[in-house]
């Protein structure tokens, strides 16, 4: 009986979300191995960032309805058809993951493998399909791709209640009148406030004392307060007990205290999937937490294997996979020009009530350096446009570098602050001076980027970039 055989291909990547673009002109003439073990098209893709701002698009559209007699419109929000909301995202979302899938199964110059993929060795992999047959191959290069999963803390997990996590919260059925977060971060506030826009009643259980730690500390306390007038918040808390009776879910809290709700969305993070890849066969390292160790360039220890994405990637963002994917992508075919991962200036938004956007040093982080810094905070309100939308939480933070006049970090909340925070991000890649771009290009009045422009000459840096004030550190 003859032995079945061991394929062997120039590149195999293991996972279809970033990686998926790694397929570049350069390996028409190559053997390419694609494998996927869970959907086609990874995280942003099904579960993440394009289902989830098309969800929050249209709570955005209810909020406005809601909120719409401050500007004298008398408007009301009769209802929300929550299936035909959900069919009309995954409507448009499945049929691109369905066809990535075709054209990597059937299109040319790929040959994919649908199932579950290990090291064997530093250069093969197991793949054990959904039907439990393996199949074993072999390439001269591999990269791993494989993204994260949610984390789900234990008391929920083990408590044999049924839960959420963002994969799957987004197709339920029905709305529940009570849903129950548990976390704190991007995930949880971007799903508060989807919900609560559609009509839920959000309670979220949060670990820390505010919401959205990670972010500037002035920043995270005005949200956390904007939060607490619009969400049952319950922080410094864990959950230690879950149970479910008659349909209703208690989670009893560290104080003692209870809430109960209709479904429980676990929104605590996400952890890499590096655990499941057996690299110890590949002598591949990880950190504490679980990712993949990677050099400036994206080798891991063992030559021939490459990572990029949140697998490896301290920063759980698209535009970084993206990035990473870029350079890994130039790197598989020119070993001798290596290009490097940029993560200097990585910003990052939270697409909730208000919208916030955050990139490069944040005040306490520079406060713990020691190192010398002057801030400015702009409020929405004190420009035109902001002025017209009654806007009384919105702030631009800025900070600065006294002695070179060069933008350290830049933290806003308010309405588009994704798109408000791109001049700043650009400004810091390229290193232009926060006096040159307030005054070295023209502003649109009265457009709302007048905020950022305030900020800057808030800064109170001119062409001779004055020395830090009293009390400046």
């Amino acid at each position: 009986m003859s032995q079945p055989t061991t394929p062997h291909f120039d590149l195999a990547i293991i996972g279809t979300g970033s990686g998926n673009s790694l397929v570049t002109p350069d390996f028409d003439d190559r053997r390419v191995a694609i494998i996927e073990q869970g959907t086609f098209g990874g995280t942003c893709l099904n579960v993440g960032c394009i289902p989830t701002k098309m969800f929050v698009y249209a709570a955005e559209v209810a909020a406005t309805v809601r909120h719409a007699g401050r500007y004298g419109v008398d408007a009301t929000l009769d209802g929300v058809r929550w299936q035909d909301l959900r069919d009309r995202v995954f409507g448009r979302i499945d049929p691109i993951s369905a066809g990535g899938r075709d054209y990597r199964e059937h299109g040319p110059n790929t040959t994919a493998f649908f199932g579950h993929a290990e090291f064997t060795g530093p250069n093969s992999l197991l793949v054990t399909g959904p039907d439990g047959a393996e199949q074993l191959l072999t390439a001269d290069q591999i990269v791993i791709a494989t993204g994260a999963r949610p984390l789900v803390p234990q008391a929920i997990a083990e408590s044999g209640v049924p839960y959420h996590t963002s994969d799957t919260v987004m197709r339920i059925d029905r709305l529940p009148e009570r849903m129950l977060i548990v976390g704190g971060g991007y995930i949880a506030a971007e799903f508060a406030h989807v919900f609560s826009a559609l009509g839920v009643a959000v309670t979220l259980v949060v670990r820390s004392t505010r919401l959205l730690r990670s972010l500037d500390e002035e920043i995270s306390d005005r949200f956390t307060a904007i939060a607490g007038q619009q969400w049952d918040l319950r922080l410094g808390q864990l959950v230690s007990k879950a149970r479910e009776q008659d349909g209703e879910i208690e989670l009893e809290l560290t104080d003692g205290s209870t809430v109960s709700g209709d479904l429980v969305l676990a929104a605590t993070g996400r952890i890499p999937n590096s655990d499941q890849l057996n690299l110890a066969a590949a002598g591949i390292g990880t950190h504490s937490d679980g990712r993949i160790k990677v050099d400036r360039y994206g080798r891991t220890d063992t030559p021939g294997v490459w990572a990029l994405g949140d697998v490896c990637s301290e920063f759980q963002l698209k535009h970084v996979a993206n990035a990473e994917a870029r350079a890994v992508a130039h790197n598989l075919v020119h070993p001798d020009d290596l290009r490097a991962f940029d993560q200097r200036y990585v910003p990052a938004a939270v697409f909730t009530t208000p919208q916030l956007a955050g990139v490069g040093w944040t005040e306490q982080q520079l406060r713990a350096q020691g190192r010398p810094y002057r801030t400015a905070v702009q409020d929405y309100g004190d420009t035109a446009y902001g002025w017209a939308m009654e806007d009384t939480t919105g702030i631009c933070k800025l900070i600065c570098d006294p002695a070179t006049g060069q933008l350290l970090g830049a933290h806003l909340m308010g309405y588009q602050a994704s798109n408000l925070i791109q001049p700043l991000v650009q400004a810091m890649s390229f290193g232009q001076r926060a006096a040159d771009i307030a005054r070295g290009q023209y502003w649109i009045h009265p457009a709302l980027m007048e905020v950022v422009e305030n900020a800057l000459l808030k800064l109170g840096l001119n062409e001779t970039l004055a020395e830090p004030g009293p009390g400046e550190t």
